[in-house]
């Protein structure tokens, strides 16, 4: 296995890891680093959406106990049952949307114009979101009803549009729907893995032909790094949301935002076609 390619796969890892579950858009900083080490190609592309399960599967490790007391309380414990009809609830916009219309978006939003300007955009919307008044109805995931889960999975179709963030949109519509800070980063983590693993599959399923025995190295490479970065990056997440706001990730995005539009403009990266 070529040492390059794997310390290529490591980088994408850590990438993928760092911005997944961060309110800054991971789509949109996996196609730059991709596009900087020149492992932009199909099989890139289908490496950086594979990746995400290892981001998964930090979650599922870190929430490990909380999963396995809904599973095993889905029988007979109303609130666990409750908490999984939510999960399945909040999955249905992006993933009915995403099947309609993914073709469409891949051909006409995936440009440096549409994603700087959601980079932008998001950001202005996170400012006024941390600015109003909020009133909290919903302290815990718990506590979520069916409509709550369901606003949360229409914020999450946002995410649909490059450069918006699959976190961003969830943990900051929650907020604006009534939930903690905190059950709105958490209920994004637990959204996430449906929303993630089946979108793995699938681009495994309608991209099988790309796979090669001889890529195993670079795909264990990048879960693992994936995973390990995700890991740390949820727990500093949640630490820092307890006496934080997300106003430093405004203020990123919109630095992002005129890299993307810098980077297309000059040709250093190849938007149009990532």
């Amino acid at each position: 296995m070529d040492t390059l390619l794997l310390l290529k796969a490591a980088i994408l890892g850590i990438v993928e890891g760092l911005t997944e579950f961060l309110p800054i858009s991971s789509t949109g900083h996996l196609i730059l680093a991709g596009e900087l080490l020149k492992f932009n190609d199909e099989r890139g592309k289908l490496f950086e959406i594979v990746i995400q399960s290892g981001a998964i599967l930090a979650v599922i490790w870190e929430y490990r106990a909380r999963i396995a007391a809904v599973l095993g309380g889905a029988r007979h414990d109303p609130a666990a049952r409750r908490f999984i009809l939510n999960l399945a609830i909040a999955f249905c916009p992006a993933a009915a949307l995403g099947f309609l219309f993914s073709k469409a978006i891949k051909a006409h939003l995936f440009n440096a114009p549409v994603v700087a300007s959601m980079f932008i955009i998001g950001a202005l919307v996170i400012m006024w979101a941390e600015r109003r008044q909020h009133s909290i109805r919903v302290q815990t995931v718990e506590e979520m009803s069916p409509l709550d889960a369901l606003k949360v999975g229409c914020a999450q179709a946002f995410a649909l549009v490059p450069g918006t963030s699959r976190s961003g949109a969830t943990i900051i519509g929650g907020m604006l729907f009534g939930l903690s800070r905190k059950a709105a980063t958490e209920f994004s983590f637990f959204l996430a893995i449906p929303t993630l693993i089946i979108a793995s599959l699938y681009s495994l399923y309608k991209d099988r032909a790309l796979l090669a025995a001889d890529d195993l190295g670079i795909w264990v490479v990048g879960l693992l790094f994936s995973f390990v970065s995700a890991f740390f990056c949820v727990r500093w997440l949640l630490r820092f949301i307890s006496s934080h706001s997300f106003m430093v990730f405004a203020w990123y995005r919109i630095v992002f935002g005129i890299i993307v539009l810098l980077t297309w403009h000059y040709g250093w990266v190849n938007w149009v076609d990532s």
